[in-house]
């Protein structure tokens, strides 16, 4: 026998509000569809003019003593909700961390070419981890390779910070620089 792969809803985005004849307390404070506060009245009170003003009842303030609740287009609320949800999740890029390779013999234009590169990922707000693989007979050399990584990253000053200090694991050298807050 298969089983039936249903999807699931999406969550939606709006924590849940309890609308209509949801709301369990027997009275509420009550603001009306204008804005303007009504005061305390009963839960029947307040469903009744909901309706005859043709919105809904939401409850905006469940922890309050008595819970507070709106006259209001509950569809374009939530809409608004969603919307303000998503521009935050939006702003709240986390930056990925890339990555920029290094070797001890590296030439003056390679390495202008990839500070060019560190730079940008910086300013798209990304760490950026500078390695130094040492190869063979470079291996006796990690004190220059240091130097070379540090190098690298004292040109950057102005945009980076040092997030990870200086790490030599085997063969080979890293760091992890942040972008600076401005």
């Amino acid at each position: 026998m298969r089983k039936s792969h249903k999807k699931r809803p999406e969550k939606s985005l709006v924590l849940d509000y309890r609308i209509n004849h949801r709301i369990h307390s027997p009275e509420v404070r009550l603001i009306d569809e204008t804005d303007q506060m009504v005061g305390v009245v009963s839960r029947e009170e307040a469903l009744r003019r909901a309706e005859e003003a043709g919105f809904d009842l939401v409850e905006v303030s469940p922890k309050a003593m008595p819970p507070v609740c709106k006259i209001m287009n509950f569809g374009s609320f939530r809409y608004q909700k969603e919307k303000e949800a998503k521009a935050q999740k939006q702003k709240q890029k986390i930056g990925e961390l890339k990555g920029i390779r290094l070797s001890l013999r590296i030439g003056d234009h390679d390495k202008e070419t990839r500070l060019i590169q560190a730079r940008k990922f910086l300013e798209e707000n990304n760490k950026v981890r500078v390695e130094l693989t040492l190869k063979g007979r470079e291996r006796q050399y990690t004190d220059q390779g240091r130097d070379v990584i540090e190098d690298f990253i004292h040109a950057l000053d102005d945009v980076a910070k040092i997030e990870q200090p200086f790490t030599k694991q085997a063969g080979k050298l890293s760091m992890v620089i942040a972008p600076r807050e401005s």
